[in-house]
């Protein structure tokens, strides 16, 4: 055995250097490199490793931890989960800031390599710059907040643990069913500390991922099942997006006439036009699928999590007779609902199943209903995207107790705009080039999307909604570029999830890699704001307004942000727009620029889509002074009582 004398940090970048995966016989790079944020607590040790010999790792300065990890995480998502970056940062705040990005790839189950520095394993210099010092426990530093958002933790408190930590942190990284945030904390003194090595823990390494096949007893139970139902229907989720499952779903669905509606995180495995997709299901699901979800006797779950978004809180699944089948490589999700359970990867749990069946007289009996549910959603589709500003009597999709009237005019006075924000996303969907990436997570419009959006490609439809994180979308949308150069990327932001974080724009500018960002800006917090005052409670700082005379709330004019002015001072081509015309000469002129693009859209608060048949639980107070409150409070223990209980 040949052993070689380098330091931690020197000896884990040539082990991550040597990382592949197999995915049916086909190899890949598994990480394409890193993005760093240099501080104190890694320049020297990290840093170092990296400048003497990085091998073909691809090295990316962020310019925000937070920002730099969300990007990662578009790049791991879009890449299918089989290439991934991992992000380095110095001590304290630097790590802090990932904490947020951490919980959203485990939410997401999304690949995610976190190596921040640490405090010294020493404690000869305690406490040092950025060390939060806890009396009670001197080993605990900022970096043990990560354990309860990563699925997999270590500390590298001595040169030979590298080793076992590394194994165990590629073993997670490439589990898909187990995959998440992998957190290596590394103090900032034994990053530099050298050992000797031995040679084989450098050699490359292939990391095959695994498709885990369907039991026969599974099968039997899963084809038992299916022959007792006659009104099936299928979620596509994402662990069906990952697995490459969109073939075998539509032979599945194909063959035995079986309708199939979308999570966020599955939308646009197949495309929209299919004519068995019936579009996104659940709180934010489409009308068409949402009406066969109360009508199905049996739901097939297909790499799905069943988050209450996609279930309406267990609420939507009306059918008295309905049953769950799973198919999850992921046996915790499986488990769901009481399902009957196929724990195996989606893509071969279909294959499977297709076969068993194939003996057998059954089908889906919808008859003409899919095909009814479906014209339904399309004129819809068609009716929210014409919507237009008619004056004084236009009533919005969101209709509530907010005085729209001034409020329409107050916001025309500031921005000289009546777009609607659902005519914008019809614009869009008919505008972006048919193979464009769109990027979205929060707010209303991954609502929106998923309600309306009519996918055009495969791997088109990039939401976050495992955790639905503010200021993702546009650094994100850096990821998203990086894994498909070739393709123009859309990050679609509210104004506050624009505030909230866009870091990466700037990166973007820095890399040469051109991304759009269409910026809704409705002065407000929307959703939530549509949430307070459709559960009783009076518009309670969500809208974007000065302060007045009032020291518990905002009651001044509506604070004006040019956007576009903000995007031109870092370098990118930008555009303000207020009516249409403005829009679509913005759309073509953007496609023509090689650098980012920013386009300030205004758009009157209350017009995204409403819900379709729908409900959501959220807490709600049970003593109040206000006779809505009290009245929400009533019709939330009513639809308790209609919702299954786990």
């Amino acid at each position: 055995m040949n052993r070689i004398r380098l330091t931690v940090a020197q000896a884990l970048v040539r082990f991550l250097d040597n990382q592949y995966v197999d995915v049916d016989g086909v190899e890949t790079k598994f990480i394409k490199g890193i993005f760093a944020i240099f501080g104190h607590g890694n320049v020297l040790g990290l840093g170092q490793a990296l400048e003497q010999d990085c091998g073909q790792l691809h090295i990316h300065q962020g310019r925000n931890e937070q920002g730099m990890a969300h990007a990662a995480i578009g790049y791991a998502k879009q890449s299918l989960r089989r290439q991934i970056y991992a992000c380095t940062s110095s001590v304290g705040p630097g790590a802090a800031n990932m904490i947020t990005a951490a919980a959203t790839a485990t939410a997401n189950r999304i690949p995610l390599l976190l190596l921040p520095g640490d405090v010294y394993a020493t404690r000869q210099p305690d406490p040092v710059l950025q060390q939060i010092e806890q009396s009670h426990d001197l080993s605990i530093s900022t970096n043990d907040a990560f354990r309860t958002v990563s699925k997999y933790w270590d500390r590298i408190s001595r040169p030979e643990q590298l080793m076992s930590a590394c194994i165990n942190a590629l073993r997670v990284l490439t589990d898909p069913a187990e995959t998440g945030a992998v957190t290596l904390s590394l103090p900032q003194d034994v990053q530099g500390e050298a050992y000797d090595y031995p040679d084989y823990f450098f050699q490359k390494r292939v990391h095959r991922i695994e498709r885990r096949p369907a039991t026969a007893d599974m099968l039997d139970k899963a084809v038992e099942l299916l022959l007792r139902k006659s009104k099936p229907l299928l979620i596509c989720g994402g662990g069906a997006k990952y697995s490459d499952a969109g073939q075998a779903l539509r032979d599945f669905a194909e063959r035995y006439r079986i309708p199939f509606a979308e999570t966020q995180a599955g939308k646009g495995t197949l495309l929209s036009d299919h004519p068995l997709n019936v579009g996104g299901i659940g709180e934010t699901g489409a009308l068409s699928a949402n009406l066969l979800a109360k009508e199905a006797d049996l739901i097939i779950g297909v790499g799905t999590r069943y988050t209450d978004f996609t279930t309406s809180s267990k609420w939507i699944f009306q059918n008295s007779a309905v049953s769950f089948l799973n198919l999850n490589i992921n046996r915790f999700d499986a488990f769901k609902l009481d399902g009957c359970q196929v724990t195996a990867d989606a893509r071969e749990a279909l294959r499977a199943l297709n076969q068993c069946l194939a003996s057998q007289e059954w089908h889906g009996d919808w008859g003409n209903r899919i095909k009814e549910v479906r014209d339904q959603l399309q004129t819809e589709r068609e009716r929210v995207y014409a919507i237009n500003y008619t004056g004084d009597d236009f009533v919005p999709e969101i209709e509530d107790s907010l005085d729209r009237k001034s409020v329409f005019a107050e916001f025309n006075k500031v921005t000289g705009s009546w777009l609607t924000q659902s005519r914008v996303l019809g614009i869009l969907n008919e505008t972006l080039p048919e193979n464009a990436v769109i990027v979205a997570a929060s707010g209303s419009l991954p609502g929106d999307l998923q309600r309306i959006w009519r996918t055009t490609s495969i791997q088109s439809y990039h939401v976050e909604y495992g955790y639905s994180c503010m200021g993702y979308e546009v650094n994100a949308a850096l990821g998203v570029k990086m894994a498909e150069p070739e393709r123009e990327v859309y990050a679609l932001a509210g104004d506050g999830a624009f505030m909230m974080s866009h870091s990466e724009l700037v990166s973007s500018l820095q890399e040469g890699c051109k991304i759009n960002v269409i910026l809704f800006d409705n002065m407000t917090n929307g959703c939530i704001n549509n949430l307070q005052l459709g559960h009783g409670m009076h518009s309670f700082f969500t809208e974007f307004r000065f302060r007045g005379t009032s020291p518990a709330r905002l009651d001044g004019a509506f604070v004006p942000v040019d956007f576009a002015k903000i995007a031109e001072g870092y370098g990118c081509k930008s555009y303000r727009v207020s009516t249409v015309e403005e829009l679509r000469d913005a759309l073509e002129n953007a496609k023509r620029q090689t650098v980012s693009t920013l386009i300030d859209i205004k758009v009157l608060p209350k017009t995204m889509i409403h819900g379709y048949f729908s409900w959501w639980r959220v807490g709600g107070a049970q003593v109040s002074a206000s006779a809505d409150i009290q009245a929400v409070a009533r019709m939330l223990e009513e639809n308790i009582g209609k919702a299954r209980q786990y």
